[in-house]
């Protein structure tokens, strides 16, 4: 079988070479072309990439078996069409830097990072935001290359004499480090431009639409492919992170596809009841609220929450917060005072009742239990003594918490639940029931 290509003659080595003596061969000739030892000899860096590709084949199991087969095929070359560049970084990848020429590579540019501040309602429902912010791109004075005239103002960096790499010896091993002077570019300006200094970066003002999908929260970023720090010497551009923060809201916080509100109400409203206006993430919704609403009662409105991902939306939840007047004059002291005298406490304020009720047998129990400590030493003159028996139920003597004067207060009520147990969606207070 006749091969198009006989890749082991490019090397010099026989069909049943080890892969030993395959990468040694190719070594030594990857050494004789180096474009590095033969700059500018076209012929030379064909050569180079003719036995990388003769080495990339054989030095691969699978493809050294189908080349035994079949022969070299077109798409069979790794290096079809490409420049000698990547064959170098080929070599390089294998064996390192064993020129020792220290070539200088490209460098890609930094990321960069922008914080987009937005709103609560943004940042359910979504929304497209500008952006601008300073960045540095290449001088168009200079092509980047900071010096008058661009790269023909461009001169040999005598610290380095052109290599960009400035040996240095650590203990009994050599190395090489990047040259100050010239950044590892090898090439210092004649004169520098006055443009942008001899920098051959220039700041500018860019401006970008960024796309905020419902539901974001804080911390969700999204990536600008190539929009970050330019590269230097023909590397890539950096990447722009968009970072969101989500800005806390006052009143609106969230739980899952549930909006919470909070929504303050004056004594009056709480009292009587009425129709009050709730903020909601596209406007204002009016609710009715019954009379006798108490701090602390949830209400719901159906469809007016936060977006779902397949569609619709969820609850908003509105809890009542009943905020207490401050700074009252002396006519709004009076009319407070005439309005506590009319009220009926029993009547009007039933939790109160049941707190007071508590406290009282609280008390009484504490008051029976210290009578009942007095009488027991008078009655232990025998083991079951008369006296002692008394003393054991004096202390066990006294109103149930709960009952006696709570239980008295709170008789003269026509039975009839708050009206806020029947709207509350189960956070609200609890209600004390009547006889």
């Amino acid at each position: 079988m006749i091969l198009a290509v006989d890749y082991y003659e490019r090397l010099g080595v026989a069909r049943d070479a080890s892969d030993g003596e395959i990468k040694a061969a190719y070594r030594k000739l990857a050494l004789r072309f180096h474009p590095d030892r033969n700059p500018g000899d076209h012929a030379a860096e064909e050569s180079f990439k003719s036995v990388s590709t003769a080495y990339a084949v054989l030095s691969d199991v699978d493809k050294r078996a189908h080349y035994d087969r079949f022969g070299a095929l077109g798409e069979g070359n790794p290096f079809a069409g490409a420049s000698v560049a990547s064959a170098t970084d080929f070599f390089d990848a294998i064996f390192g830097d064993l020129l020792g020429l220290g070539r200088r590579k490209s460098s890609a540019g930094r990321d960069l990072r922008y914080t987009l501040e937005i709103s609560f309602e943004e940042a359910m429902l979504g929304c497209r935001k500008t952006i601008a912010f300073d960045r540095a791109e290449d001088c168009a004075a200079c092509r980047g290359t900071g010096a008058e005239g661009g790269a023909a103002g461009l001169a040999r960096c005598p610290r380095c004499d052109g290599e960009g790499k400035l040996k240095q010896k650590v203990g009994l091993l050599g190395g090489r480090r990047e040259c100050v002077a010239c950044g590892g570019t090898g090439e210092i300006p004649r004169v520098r431009c006055r443009t942008c200094e001899g920098a051959g970066l220039l700041d500018r003002r860019r401006e970008f639409d960024v796309s905020v999908p419902p539901c974001t929260s804080t911390g969700s970023t999204q990536r600008v492919g190539g929009e970050g720090s330019p590269g230097r010497r023909g590397g890539p551009s950096g990447d722009l992170h968009v970072v969101v923060r989500v800005k806390p809201h006052p009143f609106f916080a969230r739980e899952g596809d549930v909006l919470l509100v909070e929504l303050p109400l004056t004594i009056s409203e709480a009292a009587l009841g009425g129709e009050v206006d709730v903020p909601v993430l596209d406007g204002i919704v009016r609710m009715k609220i019954p009379e006798g609403t108490q701090s602390g009662s949830v209400f719901r409105i159906r469809g007016k929450g936060i977006p779902r991902p397949n569609g619709g939306r969820g609850d908003c939840h509105v809890k009542t917060m009943i905020e207490t007047p401050v700074g009252l004059s002396a006519g709004a002291r009076e009319l407070f005072d005439r309005l506590t005298a009319e009220i009926d406490e029993s009547v009007a304020l039933p939790r109160r009742q049941a707190l007071r009720a508590a406290m009282n047998a609280a008390v009484a129990a504490r008051a029976g239990a210290a009578e009942g400590a007095q009488e027991g030493p008078e009655g232990k003159e025998g083991p079951e003594g008369k006296e002692g028996q008394e003393g054991k139920d004096g202390a066990g003597a006294g109103p149930v918490p709960g009952s006696g004067a709570g239980v008295a207060s709170s008789k003269g009520h026509d039975g009839r639940r708050p009206a806020t147990e029947a709207s509350a969606v189960g956070r609200g207070p609890s209600d004390t029931r009547r006889d």
